[in-house]
């Protein structure tokens, strides 16, 4: 039986690649390879639940993969079915089938037809990988998946100024938490010393006995991954991305951000549960930030123009609730509301178009003003005090901006002076000098050893902030995320004894999307006859739509993506990360996350918005 659980990730995939083999005229076969995926899907999934069931719903773990494996370190792929499984699969599946027969005539004629279902196939597969993962490795694998599908389906109309921006502003907010869950797996990895399953997790004395050693350690574990879940779920205080996220068309809003990618934070929370049941501290913060959640997201919902906006705060205020439920181990009960949410914003995303009309019709010939009689236990000066904190959404975005976007910003102003010619000299120069160490380590002074991988990694670090901020030359911000790889796997090579094929492993990845990459800018520049600055959306996509996939596989390949040995080389040099070295750790995590959104940045400033020579149909600057 635990073998039939690969079929759920299999068959989306499946689907997935053959949608991408047929023309993107044929919009009748596009779609049936979609129904037929989900209908396939969802009757695979409510019969192995029944079945499960008759024969005692056990906990079913499979190691189904080593994809990598060293003395001390291994990455597998691990599958896992229980309850919480079992709903999360089933909800998924019945709501993505509904979404694909809803689309098959709402998406009818519109020029990205095939690369909607596309991107749809592709999210459900992460998010099968997601929910079905028995360790963090598999769950990251999903993840990452689910990220970049919400990055694609917000800029779907990719022609337009509005929906590009803000699903650059949705990616970005997402990176927070992937930062969080890379902090998260990196010190699993001391706490455990292995790649702990979620099974083991549910070993009540082996969880005791290592947090009654190692509590400090398990409480940053347990809060980083509060961290994620609050991202993921638009908790406070990164709430503010969800309704930017509706730019998209409506079904995708209804199934990622009204149903299933928007509840993946619950779903940490629930399959971490043993972990942080005993941590009341960490409970503490699930509870407030679920509660301070529902309130504000309550008030913000009550006076929203757009009926897609005041349906994302509604859900996000309900799954503050079922934050508190969880944090309050009502596990069944969270599971119950997890679904009814789910399809309750669901239906009420398919029906917004309908509703709306109808409610402009009701108002214009119907309208009767409703007594508010709860205003009147309040002074005036507290309720328009809410009204306007409300209409402003509380300042999220702003706060968001402060806290994380202006700082990167403010830090890479200091290296404006960097130039491309600069970069490479002192690359070469300083780089030769550290392999010149790594090679001869007993002429580094004791003291100075246990530094030098620090300094390393922060020269990655600021290689990157540049590249992120970069604004003229589309080559310095690649040549220099490229440069950030090799500062990262110098760092690590002195700081541990990590071996020359495991950095060859690392950096095959970066080496071939890197050459891709820089090969496809220069081809584009050569067709185009001028440089290519990234101050402004060329929407290069409408004219070389080739190039323009190529290209995005080749950042995504660089970013450390799962599709190239990178992505679990990142992992293993985190294991090589000592668990008394939080600098060189939050080095190394920053330069990962800050290297990926350097790359959407790129892509999206080159190929997305629309096309510069404008002698075809250009979209208003506002969607």
């Amino acid at each position: 039986m635990k073998e039939l659980l690969q079929f759920f990730i299999l068959l989306p995939l499946l689907g997935f690649f053959i949608s991408l083999l047929i023309p993107r005229k044929k919009e009748t076969l596009i779609s049936r390879i979609v129904f037929f995926t989900a209908g396939i899907h969802l009757l695979g999934s409510f019969a192995f639940f029944v079945y499960w069931l008759i024969i005692g719903h056990p906990t079913l773990d499979i190691k189904q993969l080593v994809v990598y494996k060293t003395d001390h370190f291994e990455f597998f792929i691990d599958l896992f079915f229980d309850k919480i499984t079992a709903v999360y699969v089933c909800v998924g599946s019945f709501l993505t089938f509904l979404v694909a027969v809803f689309s098959r005539f709402y998406m009818h004629l519109e020029a990205g037809y095939k690369r909607f279902f596309n991107t749809i196939l592709f999210f459900f597969s992460g998010y099968n990988v997601a929910v079905l993962s028995g360790n963090l490795e598999t769950l990251f694998i999903g993840w990452e998946i689910i990220g970049i599908s919400s990055f694609l389906l917000v800029g779907y109309f990719r022609d337009r100024y509005l929906p590009v921006r803000n699903s650059i502003k949705v990616f970005s907010v997402y990176r927070v938490g992937d930062a969080a869950l890379i902090l998260a797996m990196w010190l699993s990895h001391h706490l455990w010393n292995e790649n702990i399953t979620f099974l083991k997790i549910h070993d009540d004395a082996l969880v005791a006995s290592r947090l009654e050693t190692q509590a400090l350690m398990g409480f940053f574990i347990s809060f980083m991954f509060l961290i994620a879940a609050a991202v993921k779920s638009a908790q406070i205080p990164f709430s503010s991305w969800l309704p930017r996220a509706m730019e998209g068309p409506t079904p995708s809003s209804a199934i990622f951000y009204g149903s299933l990618s928007v509840h993946l934070g619950v779903f940490i929370l629930l399959r971490t549960f043993q972990l942080w049941e005993h941590q009341w501290s960490i409970r503490i913060l699930i509870i407030s930030a679920g509660l301070v959640t529902s309130v504000i997201a309550s008030f913000t919902a009550r006076v929203q123009s757009s009926v897609k906006s005041q349906i994302a705060y509604s859900s996000i205020a309900q799954i503050g609730l079922i934050f508190i439920e969880v944090a309050l181990g009502l596990e069944i009960l969270a599971l119950i509301h997890f679904a009814g949410n789910a399809l309750l914003r669901t239906y009420q995303l398919l029906v917004s178009p309908s509703m709306l009309n109808y409610l402009i019709h009701e108002q214009f010939y119907n309208f009767v003003p409703r007594e508010n009689k709860f205003s009147k236990l309040f002074p005036k000066k507290i309720i328009y005090t809410f009204y306007m904190l409300s209409i402003k959404e509380w300042n999220l975005d702003r706060f968001m901006y402060l806290a994380f976007l202006k700082p990167l910003t403010v830090a890479a102003k200091l290296f404006n002076f960097l130039t491309l010619k600069a970069a490479i000299i002192f690359f070469v120069l300083v780089y030769a000098g550290g392999m010149f160490c790594l090679f001869d380590k007993d002429i580094i002074p004791e003291g100075l050893h246990h530094y030098l991988p620090t300094v390393f990694g922060g020269i990655g670090l600021i290689m990157v902030l540049k590249s992120y901020t970069e604004r003229e030359n589309v080559f310095m911000a690649w040549v220099l995320v490229i440069m950030n790889h090799l500062w990262v796997a110098l760092a690590i090579a002195l700081n541990d004894n990590f071996e020359r094929s495991q950095t060859v492993f690392y950096l095959s990845g970066v080496v071939v999307s890197g050459l891709l990459g820089f090969f496809l800018l220069y081809r584009l520049r050569s067709l185009e006859g001028n440089e290519i600055n990234l101050k402004q959306f060329h929407g290069y996509s409408y004219k070389y739509p080739g190039i323009a996939i190529v290209f995005l596989i080749a950042c995504l390949g660089l970013a450390g993506f799962p599709i190239t040995p990178t992505f679990i080389g990142e992992d293993l040099m985190f294991s090589h990360i000592h668990e008394d070295q939080p600098v060189l750790a939050f080095f190394t995590a920053s330069s990962f996350i800050i290297c990926g959104l350097s790359l959407i940045r790129c892509y999206s400033r080159i190929f997305l918005g629309a096309y510069t020579k404008a002698y075809h149909d250009i979209a208003y600057r506002s969607s």
